[in-house]
């Protein structure tokens, strides 16, 4: 704790940098894995080809792509983009296994009551489905915040910025009180990522917070 106290600006720098590293992949998985879900959701081969190539993709080491990824796209291997490109492909595959899921679980009666309304495919999936399926896809996107979180601190093996060089840097030269301020600094980080993911998952599904005794409507709590 005491390096933590003494090294607040490094740990402010550094904190910044690791939410950049691990945020940005987050919105671009969501801008990815979120309309592929939704196209793959009712065609079983397009979801089991796509299942499996996101778990293809998920067992790839992390370490390994950071390396590869220079090899592929015009980067360097000190480059950022390694890293958001890498988690990015991370978020995509726990994601888009996960919104198919999350519309699943949308219940059908009420999916034709929204046909039956007058709603059209899309703008039934973008006012009513979506809306339905964010306490599952929010649940998912707590745990693919938290993973983006552990996982930048791979990138300081090869040296990408991030909490994690205190990690490396403690390792070298032998400084353990260094060591143990990046694993709790991280660790709080994550904490306060995923506290903030499920208050933001709260403020947009009001309908689950119905009052006991009260009556649970879902197509009204969506379209309002």
């Amino acid at each position: 704790m005491r390096y933590l106290v003494t090294h607040l600006d490094a740990l402010w720098t550094l904190t910044l940098i690791h939410l950049r590293l691990s945020l940005i992949p987050i919105l671009l998985g969501l801008l990815i894995a979120v309309p592929l879900g939704a196209l793959v959701q009712r065609t079983t081969v397009l979801r089991r080809l796509t299942t499996v190539t996101a778990s293809i993709v998920f067992t790839i080491p992390s370490l390994a792509l950071f390396v590869v990824l220079p090899l592929i796209i015009p980067t360097r291997i000190l480059d950022e983009a390694n890293v958001i490109v890498a988690l990015t492909l991370y978020t995509v595959a726990l994601l888009v296994r996960a919104v198919p899921e999350a519309l699943d679980a949308v219940s059908p009666a009420v999916l034709d009551s929204a046909t039956a309304v007058g709603y059209r495919p899309l703008t039934r999936m973008l006012k009513i489905e979506l809306p339905l399926a964010l306490p599952v896809l929010i649940a998912s996107l707590r745990v693919v915040a938290v993973t983006n979180i552990s996982m930048v601190a791979v990138g300081s093996v090869i040296g990408i910025g991030g909490l994690g060089t205190w990690f490396t840097e403690g390792y070298q030269a032998n400084k353990s009180d260094q060591i143990i301020a990046g694993i709790i600094a991280i660790f709080v980080l994550a904490i306060v990522i995923d506290t903030l993911i499920m208050l933001i998952g709260k403020a947009l599904t009001p309908w689950n917070r119905v009052q006991p005794g009260a009556s649970k409507s879902p197509t009204a709590g969506a379209s309002t």
